[in-house]
């Protein structure tokens, strides 16, 4: 009869070793990418287009971060591109308002314009939640509704076109995105603080094991006393700031929104996330797997971009293969 503990245990750690080999999928993807983009274009190695692609994969991958933990609960949003581009368009629109009155400085107005951005992204992410929870609408029916609105809203105060910054306002804004810190431009950084942030709260706070326990199993969840209203909630205002964060870091580039900001970013964050290995059913989920999920979606963009293997133009047609086939091999875990 002593055997028996001895295989269970040695069974147990082949199972443990298979999950650590499983979670290092998305890495040796992405290692494989990289040296296959240095034999395709010599230039894809150099310090210049790695600042570009990390650059460039903060604002999907700050969203990103947000929706790890939506979708570990069990939820969805796809609005977070319209929603973006709202944020963008009223915080333009707004701090121009501010600037004609001529009443506050610039500064005064920038940092208002910064709280505006993460304001209303909390409040959106706030809506979504009570909707789906409290008006026990279906998160996908919620944020394919919003998304629309968010875009129809954006285009109204545009009037069909875009809106610009101020100039003064502009010249003030852009080294939030444009400048950097020891060599790494701004947007990283901030990028790697919010992937932080993220990974201790999943990972280390009581709030990150209530959203993996509803998504595990949201019933047994109610039964075990957890507020699973107010988490779910929570999870989509999380969300919501985190898209207010990308959309801070985004309006200096451009000093521009437009009915077509933002598009398709839900598409890349959701699959930055079930790349990285969260399940879509919800219940596990990593913030590191979802920010290499990120740079992996940015650099096989970057390689189609560098060479001519496909058109650049099928780049959203990419992720969305990547999406299913991830899907795919996912259907069995739950």
């Amino acid at each position: 009869m002593l055997p028996a503990p001895v295989d269970s245990r040695a069974s147990a750690r082949f199972l443990q070793y298979l999950n650590h080999l499983k979670g290092l999928g998305p890495v040796l993807g992405l290692i494989g990418l990289c040296i296959a983009g240095t034999l395709l274009n010599g230039d894809f190695a150099t310090v210049d287009n790695l600042m570009n692609v990390l650059t460039r994969t903060a604002f999907i991958g700050i969203i990103a971060v947000g929706m790890t933990f939506v979708i570990i609960s069990g939820g969805i949003d796809l609005s977070v591109g319209s929603m973006a581009a709202l944020i963008a368009g009223s915080m333009i629109y707004f701090m121009n308002m501010l600037m004609s009155a001529g009443t506050l400085g610039p500064l005064t107005i920038l940092l208002i314009g910064i709280a505006m951005a993460l304001l209303l992204g909390l409040a959106f992410g706030c809506l979504h939640g009570l909707l789906i929870t409290k008006g026990k609408i279906e998160a996908f029916i919620v944020t394919l509704g919003t998304l629309g609105i968010f875009r129809s809203v954006l285009t109204y105060l545009a009037d069909g076109g875009a809106l610009t910054l101020d100039n003064q306002l502009s010249d003030l804004y852009s080294p939030v995105y444009y400048t950097s810190l020891l060599g790494i431009p701004i947007p990283i950084w901030v990028f790697l603080a919010v992937a932080l942030g993220g990974a201790l709260i999943l990972n280390r706070t009581a709030f990150g094991r209530h959203v993996q326990a509803i998504g595990s199993n949201e019933q047994v969840a109610r039964y075990a006393a957890i507020r699973v209203d107010f988490v779910k909630t929570c999870t989509y205002m999380l969300l919501g700031v985190c898209v207010g964060i990308a959309t801070v870091l985004y309006v200096p580039r451009l000093g521009s929104a437009s009915p077509t900001t933002g598009l398709l970013w839900e598409l890349e964050a959701i699959a930055a996330v079930v790349v990285g290995g969260t399940a879509l059913k919800g219940g596990s989920g990593r913030i590191v797997g979802t920010v290499v999920g990120a740079i992996l979606l940015s650099v096989i963009s970057n390689i189609l971009n560098l060479t001519s293997i496909i058109s650049v133009y099928l780049n959203a047609a990419v992720q969305g293969v990547v999406i299913i086939a991830v899907a795919y091999f996912q259907r069995g875990r739950h």
